[in-house]
């Protein structure tokens, strides 16, 4: 198994880019889009630092879908970049980054969702029986789709 991972996926969205990055530049908007958001109505959510924007940090704890962690964006350029250093503690330990690309072009906007990171021993083992690809890749499409049928109203 390759030393690190990356999940990316993409999704032409026709709203104008800087409404998209408003979405995704600020924690307190993934309740309306994110799939993990849905996962456990009853999960404790944490907002601190900055409203949006660098050093906006989200935490949250919640059943087993869902799990805990702790996101904080380290880079945001307005409207086209979120970069998020992204921290999960249960129900296992992983340090990874997340981006999200805004592209205007034309009528559309592409929004790409990414992460990356290393391939810790867990995923190592996980990887033997759950394509993480296709696991993960199936949430960041779920949220795309849920951030586009937003944007799109």
């Amino acid at each position: 198994m390759p030393a690190s991972f990356t999940v990316k996926r993409s999704l032409d969205i026709r709203a104008p880019a800087d409404r998209l990055f408003r979405q995704i530049a600020e924690f307190n908007a993934w309740s309306a889009w994110s799939p993990y958001e849905k996962r456990d109505p009853a999960m404790k959510r944490r907002f601190s630092g900055s409203p949006s924007g660098v050093g906006a940090v989200h935490e949250w704890d919640g059943n087993r879908n869902v799990g805990q962690g702790r996101m904080e964006i380290l880079e945001s350029t307005s409207p086209s970049k979120v970069r998020i250093d992204l921290q999960f503690i249960k129900p296992f330990k992983a340090h990874n980054v997340a981006e999200f690309t805004i592209e205007p072009g034309g009528d559309n906007t592409t929004v790409t969702w990414a992460m990356h990171g290393p391939v810790t021993f867990m995923s190592r083992v996980m990887g033997v029986f759950i394509n993480m690809d296709k696991m993960i890749g199936k949430d960041f499409e779920t949220g795309l789709q849920n951030l586009k049928t937003l944007a799109e109203k």
